[in-house]
């Protein structure tokens, strides 16, 4: 652990601790909105003080099942208000919170259930809940199951497994039989307390549990409302999984702070029509899927009217001038803002409605670089869009950009209390609270990770003179070239990424004499070409083999050439022929392609691409 480190108490509201701060805002707010989900097909809220009592019932129920201070539980569930209320439950208890991924296997569950040691395992529905009972034998630790969603188990017995109603009924009645027991658990929490496990993606060995502690969490919430302006009256969307550290700091942590509310979508599939429905004030989100929305827009626009296209043409003509001046830091001149007044009210308001960011205050990406190209895009379009950067083991966030300070094609400035620097190779280094307390029962690892006080990211950037931090690629992925050139294969990608046809790529050439890719289509873009343009196919796979469908990536491929150096083009290129989810192994839970494990699944295409 890196104990050494000692940093001063953060106090919000007189409270020094999440759990403290939680229990502060359920009396205050109590009944305010804190969350709402779609139940039947109506959105329900649930307040503040419901939020304190379901997190009470839970944690006093745990303790009924004798859980002690330290003790890890594990949830495996899609967002939904259970899963809050279980974190918040764990917490006040004494307990650690440890989240896996709702598409994880039964093997990457039953190994995340011994690594933690945990005790208590939460579960969304009989589907996760046949997961465990796949591996229970590899699992004796487990001493309690509770499930949230009881369908399709009202004929299933078994006394190591019980329905979250029953947990309910048991921490009422432990509660009160126990006056004052819940309020002293909480006032014996501490900064410096383990609050939280989140497990690393897992892209370059097993997945280590980084340990956050509840001071690396009060200072992520305190800073992240000083860079970007959250409040009572704002609306956010929940759909990122909650067991990442971007997700579990936007809708679990920062409403604490900030007192928003939040409304957990229906599933994957649902978010354009909840974001419709609900047209949310802020939306922080990972590349892929703001490249999704331009890619909604971009191929609306080719099947447009050729007056559509020329209107849409001009509008963001206008709206490109007006983002040049902003990402620059220069007043908009009073014609052009005339103009993009007009522009906005005529066509570009149209299309912030339609993807329901008609109310946005300003939007977020973080998690994996993004092209500047789609940040720009974005602005034009009316949309304030900031890039922030940040690791696990830095509890989620260490340079952001905001309306203060900003940069297009940098992650911006460090955070304030943070401190960044550039080691040796240039590695990004992070000093400051939000830096984790150490990997779970690896001192080892932690020891590498953290050197005198320092953060190795792993990450290689550069730094301006005015602070602003830009990141070139990951060290373990620089490409040296059989001629001895250094290549990024991040900015390549990233420029690919920008397609409406191409959802992900990995640029190979360690060692070989000229760079080749492997791609990843967008299904749905890819089969509307393919229907568009009289293309035969009858799966995934014969999509991927059709001549037309190989040369319109190639052309798009060619385009993205033509911005770098003759070493820094791609030669040739194969697509993955497989249609990926989140339970592959190609990808990780964030959906980004593990480059590592490309490389070796895929060793044939790439040298038949050297042949």
């Amino acid at each position: 652990m890196n104990s050494s480190v000692t940093y001063d108490p953060i106090f919000i509201e007189d409270c020094d601790t999440i759990i403290k701060l939680f229990r502060h805002r359920t009396t205050q707010l109590a009944d305010k909105v804190a969350m709402r989900e779609k139940n039947f097909g109506i959105w329900e809220s649930y307040t503040w003080a419901d939020y304190g009592q379901k997190a009470r019932e839970i944690g006093s129920g745990l303790l009924c099942l004798g859980m002690n201070r330290g003790d890890v539980c594990s949830v495996i569930s899609d967002n939904n208000k259970e899963w809050l209320f279980t974190d918040m439950g764990i917490m006040g208890a004494g307990g650690v919170t440890s989240g896996v991924y709702a598409t994880d296997s039964p093997k990457q569950l039953k190994y995340l259930l011994k690594d933690s040691k945990s005790r208590f395992l939460f579960v969304e529905n009989e589907e996760q809940l046949d997961k465990f009972l796949t591996i229970r034998q590899e699992a004796p630790a487990i001493e309690k199951v509770i499930v949230y969603d009881p369908k399709g188990l009202h004929d299933f017995k078994d006394g190591n497994v019980c329905m979250i109603e029953d947990l309910y009924e048991m921490g009422r009645k432990f509660d009160k039989e126990n006056p004052g027991l819940w309020d002293r658990k909480i006032d014996e929490s501490k900064p410096d307390d383990l609050m939280v496990l989140i497990y690393t993606s897992g892209t370059t060995g097993p997945p280590k549990g980084a340990m956050l502690s509840h001071l690396n969490c009060m200072y992520q919430i305190e800073t992240f409302a000083a860079i970007l302006p959250v409040d009572e009256n704002d609306e956010q969307l929940s759909f990122l999984p909650l067991c990442h550290i971007l997700e579990r700091l936007v809708s679990i942590l920062l409403p604490l702070k900030s007192c928003s509310t939040v409304n957990f979508v229906e599933g994957t599939d649902t978010v354009p029509e909840n974001l419709r429905e609900l047209s949310p004030t802020i939306f922080v989100a990972v590349p892929r899927i703001w490249e999704k929305f331009f890619s909604v827009i971009s191929l609306q626009a080719k099947d447009s009217t050729p007056f559509g296209r020329f209107v849409l043409g001009c509008a963001m003509a206008v709206g490109n001038r007006v983002a040049d001046h902003k990402v620059n830091g220069r007043p908009v001149p009073f014609a052009i803002g005339m103009a993009y007044w007009l522009t906005k009210k005529t066509v570009l308001n149209n299309i912030k409605r339609m993807l329901g960011f008609d109310r946005l205050k300003w939007a977020a990406t973080a998690a994996a670089p993004i092209s500047p190209e789609l940040i720009r895009w974005y602005f034009a379009l009316g949309i304030d869009m900031y890039e922030a950067y940040g690791q696990t083991e830095c509890s989620g966030l260490a340079t952001a950009n905001a309306p203060a300070a900003f940069k297009i094609s940098s992650i911006g400035k460090a955070v304030p209390g943070c401190e960044i620097k550039l080691g040796a190779q240039n590695e990004i280094l992070i000093r400051g609270p939000n830096v984790f307390l150490g990997y779970l029962d690896q001192p080892e690892k932690t020891a590498e990770t953290v050197v005198d006080q320092w953060l190795h990211t792993g990450d290689v950037g550069e730094m301006d003179e005015n602070g602003f931090l830009r990141i070139t690629d990951r060290m373990k992925d620089i490409i040296i070239t059989a001629g001895g050139k250094n290549i990024s294969p991040s900015e390549i990608e990233n420029q690919l990424k920008f397609s409406p046809y191409i959802t992900d790529a990995v640029v190979i050439g360690d060692e070989r004499k000229y760079l080749t890719c492997l791609i990843m289509i967008d299904q749905e873009n890819v089969e509307k070409f393919a229907q568009d343009h009289d293309v035969p196919y009858t799966n995934f796979a014969s999509l991927c083999r059709q001549t037309e469908v190989i040369d319109l990536i190639w052309k798009e491929v060619e385009g993205v050439n033509r911005h770098f150096a003759r070493v820094e083009q791609i030669k040739k290129i194969r697509l993955i022929d497989q249609l990926l989810t989140a339970e592959d192994d190609e990808l990780t839970p964030t959906m980004k392609l593990k480059r590592k494990f490309v490389n070796e699944k895929y060793r044939e295409f790439i040298d038949q691409m050297y042949q």
